[in-house]
């Protein structure tokens, strides 16, 4: 940012010159540039794994690694007490490591002599810090400080006052909530119709947390946020070659408001224009609040005498430097050394140690699958289609021990883009993965028409109650007898609920079912007209139907050979008072339960015209295979039926099968589960009974892990994986290359799938090594605001990622090891080539290091590793 001082002139008098800002691009394009370093936030009703450096996968992430360090602090490497913890539970080898660190000295055009380097660099690999009583040294105070060794950082102005920049945040925080409400003020917002700046605009100059000063300054500022942008920029003399930055560091300031904003503006098809406005009223607030203090001292902006200090120190007793003989070193190779060091001491270090763990890891990976391969010649009494989710892992893994059974994984949405609308409901739910656009919508109507009168008036009843009680409680007057009429039913409710957990969960669901007493409902999936809500086609052509189920089939290889039962498992958690209840859901499915989609596949492979349809196609389908919905609900690892349609004999044989081994299966993998979940003290003798009280404890913080652990997505065909004890980390994604000449179902299997997979392995990986930034805190201080997100208080940022139970067993000790995804892909080598040919996102990602790649050659069994320098 340009040093020069900060006009103060009067607001009226600046009005009646030519603003002069020097930036020439449009402000739109300098905010879209802006908005690379966060992503877009979806309302936690339906959270959606994001992965917070999408836009940046076009740097390598070492280098975006720096880039935020330098800017606001944030460390997007693993800490040093991770890696020792990882080392002691045996997660790391030295010797990659040691490996490692040769490797990168190689690389080096040193400035310094090899060996001093290699001493130091050994040094700093093992020590967090440099010693405090080095530092109280005197053998160093005489030395002059070297200044041009680090490049200055740009920082708005209101960072140099702590005081303003906490009124700054809180006003942006005040108005976000007021604009972006669900419906839950009593009061909404004035003038909300002309948007996020229009209605700031009109109130700024009425609101009582500014001075009248400040009030005064805002008085005749641009009414188009675009132009009030420019002119602020102007007003603080930032130049165009640093307004990107400036604005990089005011989004990352409150990173979970300004990705809310992005994510409501690409919903609403203004790409970036919300953007625009947020940082239009930021700016403008951040003049006028700092206009008493400018112009600042330019010296603020650089301040490295810190680190100036304890790199200087390091090399005197890490690197065998003395005093004297630092002294005797020219000016530009002190900054040599000191930049060498600062920047191994910063980031390198952590890069290192970081990919000795993920090689760690692939190579235990590589020796469990190459050790535990085998053909299985038994034949299927039923085949099952599970989502790729980590958690599906155990189960199927458990379940494929029970008995002749087959099952395969694929997204959770089953490949059909769609909305979904329950019965007799206004709205609708886009069921499939972020990256997807959904194509039609499917309805569910009651099978009895007549039955939905009564159930419609039923469910009017309870909303008419709900409102009243929320209406009573926002009065003035009737909120003071709100607690007489209530406070005995409600202190009830409380204490069953806190003292009997398992049994009042049990007993209210049973009461809710009963009462709300929802009739059997069919699909609508003929092709209607248009749907005016969603401005979707009701339902599948016959085309469009075959299409959807030939594409599953084809990309996971069931195209023969099919069993009796052919059970389509979506998934869905179990939990109680958990506003991240969507997290655990099915992310293919947009943040909710998979079996709406479940239910919709296998409608569909039941179809005659379906079934016809894949014939023509060399995909035959015998006619006594019956496809049938399930549920996989993975906080308690039961199966639970969908809908169950005519079965044929040897189906119903399969179909008591299955149950017959359900229950044990159910066991084995909640043994397996619990025995990873923190408990207060004793482990539970039954490990059934504990998941199922998680299930409905409303005080229970870890109902489940989630997808914590994730560390790889396999490509291939389950025989390679099946008698593999995978520990719940990996997803697993069937495919048979045979089946794939062109390598299309590879590609979209990368696009979609696997980039669904990596999204949900770096919102893990954020909220472990930087939950003070990207993760949400503790579930038990958290308030929801605003019907869309969960903030710590009521005045901080509105949180992005996963609360710190959801990574971490306790506040000292991880859960999840935060690793970047590994993708193995079982295809021949030239098949992996075209792919890194032809996809350049992938290509991409692997080459800057925000996935790994491996492949492993179906015929030799081989493992190649596929990193920078294959490229």
């Amino acid at each position: 940012m340009s040093k020069q001082a900060i006009s103060l002139e009067r607001p009226r008098k600046q009005a009646t010159r030519k603003a002069v800002s020097g930036i020439e691009r449009p402000i739109a394009k300098i905010v879209e540039k802006a908005s690379e370093v966060i992503a877009p936030l979806w309302p936690i009703s339906t959270f959606i794994a994001r992965h917070p450096w999408m836009e940046l996968e076009y740097l390598p992430f070492s280098e975006v690694a720096e880039r935020f360090q330098r800017m606001p602090g944030i460390h997007l490497y693993p800490t040093m007490a991770s890696f020792r913890a990882a080392l002691e539970k045996g997660e790391i080898d030295l010797s990659f490591l040691e490996r490692k660190l040769h490797r990168w000295l190689d690389a080096q055009n040193l400035s310094v002599p090899r060996h001093e380097a290699e001493r130091l660099c050994r040094a700093f690999l093992w020590n967090d810090e440099v010693p405090a009583e080095w530092l109280a040294s005197s053998e160093w105070n005489q030395l002059p400080a070297a200044t041009s060794w680090r490049n200055a950082v740009i920082q708005p102005l209101s960072a140099h006052n702590s005081k303003q920049k906490q009124r700054l945040d809180q006003q942006m925080i005040k108005w976000c909530k007021l604009f972006l409400d669900e419906g839950q003020a009593a009061w909404g917002l004035p003038f909300r119709e002309l948007g996020l700046f229009g209605a700031w605009r009109q109130l700024v100059g009425h609101d009582p947390a500014l001075t009248k000063d400040e009030r005064q300054r805002l008085f005749d500022w641009p009414s188009a946020p675009e132009l009030a942008l420019q002119r602020v920029l102007s007003e603080l003399n930032v130049d165009e070659e640093t307004a990107v930055n400036y604005l990089e560091a005011h989004l990352l300031a409150l990173p979970g408001w300004a990705g809310m904003l992005l994510w409501r503006s690409k919903q609403t098809g203004q790409d970036t224009a919300l953007l625009v406005d947020y940082l239009a009223i930021r700016l403008s607030l951040e003049w006028a609040l700092m206009a008493p203090d400018l112009p600042l001292d330019p010296s603020m902006d650089d301040d490295v005498a810190d680190d100036w200090r304890q790199l200087l120190v390091a090399w005197l007793h890490w690197g065998g430097m003395t005093a004297a003989k630092w002294q005797q070193l020219k000016a530009e190779e002190q900054c040599a050394r000191l930049a060498f060091a600062d920047r191994f001491w910063r980031l390198e270090r952590y890069r290192l140690w970081l990919e000795a763990w993920e090689e760690t890891y692939e190579e235990q990976l590589k020796t469990t699958i190459r050790s535990s391969c085998s053909a299985d010649e038994q034949k299927p009494a039923a085949q099952f289609l599970f989502c790729i989710d980590v958690r599906s892992e155990v189960f199927r893994r458990h379940l494929e021990e029970a008995g002749p059974f087959e099952t395969y994984g694929c997204a959770g949405f089953f490949g059909i883009p769609i909305k979904t609308r329950e019965l007799d409901s206004h709205h609708t739910h886009p069921s499939c993965p972020a990256i997807v656009q959904p194509q039609q919508e499917i309805c569910e109507v009651a099978a009895v028409p007549e039955s939905v009168t009564d159930y419609r008036r039923r469910r009017n009843m309870f909303r008419f109650a709900g409102q009243i009680f929320k209406k009573v409680k926002q009065n003035l007057l009737a909120s003071l007898l709100l607690p007489e009429m209530s406070g005995s039913w409600l202190g009830l409710h409380t204490l069953m609920r806190s003292a009997a957990p398992k049994k009042a969960g049990h007993l209210f669901r049973k009461i809710e079912e009963t009462m709300e007493k929802k009739p059997s409902t069919a699909l609508v999936l003929e092709r209607q007209e248009k749907s005016e809500a969603s401005d979707l086609p009701i339902g599948f052509s016959t085309e469009e139907k075959i299409q959807y189920v030939q594409q599953l089939l084809h990309s996971i290889g069931l195209t023969s050979s099919f069993a009796p039962l052919v059970i389509v498992c979506g998934h869905e958690s179990a939990t109680v008072n958990n506003p991240y209840a969507s997290s655990l859901d099915c992310g293919a499915c947009g943040g909710a339960a998979g079996a709406f989609n479940a239910r919709v596949f296998a409608a569909l492979g039941n179809l005659p015209e379906v079934r016809e349809g894949l014939a023509q196609r060399g995909i035959v389908i015998p006619d006594e295979t019956v496809f049938v919905a399930a549920e996989h609900v993975t906080t308690i690892d039961e199966l639970r039926w969908i809908e169950i349609p005519v079965l044929s004999e040897s189906a119903q044989q399969a179909f008591h099968l299955v149950e017959s081994v359900l229950p044990k299966v159910s066991r084995n993998a909640n043994e397996e589960r619990c025995a990873k979940l923190p408990s207060i003290g004793k482990r539970p003798n039954d490990a059934v009974a504990e998941v199922q009280r998680r299930a409905v404890d409303w005080s229970e913080i870890r109902p489940e892990w989630g997808l914590a652990g994730n560390a790889a997505f396999v490509i291939g065909s389950r025989i390679r994986t099946k008698h593999c004890h995978l520990d719940g980390r990996v997803f697993l994604h069937s495919y048979d290359w045979r089946q794939d000449p062109t390598g299309e179902l590879l590609s979209g299997i990368i696009s979609g799938p696997a980039t669904v997979g990596q999204w949900i392995n770096l919102q893990y990986y954020a909220s472990t090594v930087a939950p003070h930034y990207y993760g949400s805190g503790s579930k038990t201080t958290q308030t929801v605001t605003s019907g869309i997100g969960v903030m710590q208080g009521n005045a901080s940022d509105l949180l992005t990622g996963l609360p710190w139970q959801s990574v971490a067993a306790s506040d000292q000790e991880l859960f999840h090891s935060p690793l970047r995804l590994l993708v193995v892909i079982e295809a021949p080598r030239y098949y992996i080539e075209r792919l890194l040919t032809e996809h350049l996102p992938f290509s991409q990602k692997v080459k800057n290091g925000w996935l790994r790649l491996a492949s492993i050659d179906p015929d030799s069994g081989e493992w190649v590793s596929w990193g920078r320098s294959l490229f």
